[in-house]
């Protein structure tokens, strides 16, 4: 079993609060993502979570028990760090057994761990070799073997992909999901990166200067954002915002719209403005429109549509996929 319940967590320096009272529900068995900017509270949230930060206030449930005051080894938890953390003396098999042989397991169960956990994570070719003859997504392979092999409650993971490169990246990010699927353990993500999270996560949980903004899974943060933050961070290109006489037409404070539900078009119909910048990547190309009274929009068509910088073009909303916000940044359902 893997649930894990924050009841009204809080954590200060001072005066200053870091996390405002965090209260979240996190299924056994789910992979959730924390997200959000740089110093919003992620990783201090997931460093509570296991136990490497003191609680200011509030209860972490771990399968209905209190673990504040729990040390982090007798939480059940594993952690997988953004640097791989390998001993550069041992190989492949010392390090994934090494939490087995301080725990004092026998040989033969340490070597069936080790050689089960090398077979899910294609290591077995690997287990003689040291770190520095691996890849980047080898270590990190090693490192989140050495995880799985302590059979935890949950897998926490701090940015454990940011150290590859892109294309090793969603490689990796697939590789996770799958091994998270077949595992069945609760897993907790932290990233910056909202497309990891939309890819990857059952539930998106979005922070903002240490509170939580919404949770949720990743459709409903995409189709049903509860304010201005969420609907900017989640999406990519992100969501366009109109205030002014526009949206107080639409019976809001603002309006907004994603890339891909604006129509492009040459006839002159909607909101007509220049194309300041073209993107085309292929299949898809993204239009930065610079439309009178409104500013500058982002549209996202098909790649084969044939526009260039300079080019007068419509953009039509789709009105059934608006969203609009109060004078306090909230949706209005």
């Amino acid at each position: 079993m893997g649930s894990i319940t924050l009841q009204g967590v809080r954590k200060s320096f001072g005066a200053h609060d870091i996390i405002k009272g965090a209260d979240l529900e996190i299924k056994d068995g789910s992979f959730v993502v924390f997200v959000g900017p740089s110093g919003c509270g992620k990783t201090t949230l997931l460093r509570m979570i296991a136990g490497l930060e003191d609680v200011t206030g509030g209860a972490i449930m771990i399968d209905g028990t209190n673990v504040v005051d729990v040390p982090p080894a007798k939480r059940g938890l594993s952690m997988v760090f953004q640097s791989y953390a390998l001993y550069p003396h041992m190989s492949v098999r010392g390090n994934i057994a090494f939490g087995l042989k301080m725990a004092g397991l026998p040989k033969a169960e340490i070597d069936k761990k080790v050689e089960d956990a090398a077979a899910i994570l294609n290591l077995t070719n690997y287990l003689e070799r040291k770190p520095r003859e691996l890849s980047g997504g080898q270590r990190q392979r090693v490192a989140i073997g050495r995880a799985i092999v302590r059979e935890p409650k949950a897998f926490l993971f701090d940015e454990p992909l940011s150290n590859l490169d892109a294309a090793l990246r969603v490689q990796m990010r697939l590789e996770l999901t799958r091994l998270q699927r077949q595992l069945g353990t609760t897993a907790i993500y932290v990233t910056h990166d909202q497309v990891e999270a939309m890819t990857m996560a059952d539930q998106i949980v979005v922070l903002s200067a240490g509170k939580i903004e919404q949770s949720g899974s990743p459709l409903d943060l995409y189709e049903r954002p509860n304010n201005l933050f969420v609907a900017g961070f989640i999406g990519s290109p992100k969501m366009n915002f109109i205030t002014g006489r526009l949206a107080e037409e639409k019976g809001a404070k603002t309006i907004g719209v994603r890339p891909e539900h604006l129509g492009v078009n040459k006839q002159g119909q909607g909101w007509v403005g220049s194309v300041a910048v073209a993107e085309h990547l292929g299949a898809d190309t993204f239009l930065y429109v610079d439309v009178p009274e409104i500013g500058t929009l982002t549209a996202r068509c098909s790649g084969e549509m044939a526009v260039k910088v300079g080019d007068s073009v419509g953009l039509v909303p789709d009105e059934t996929r608006l969203h609009r916000f109060d004078s306090d940044g909230k949706a209005i359902r």
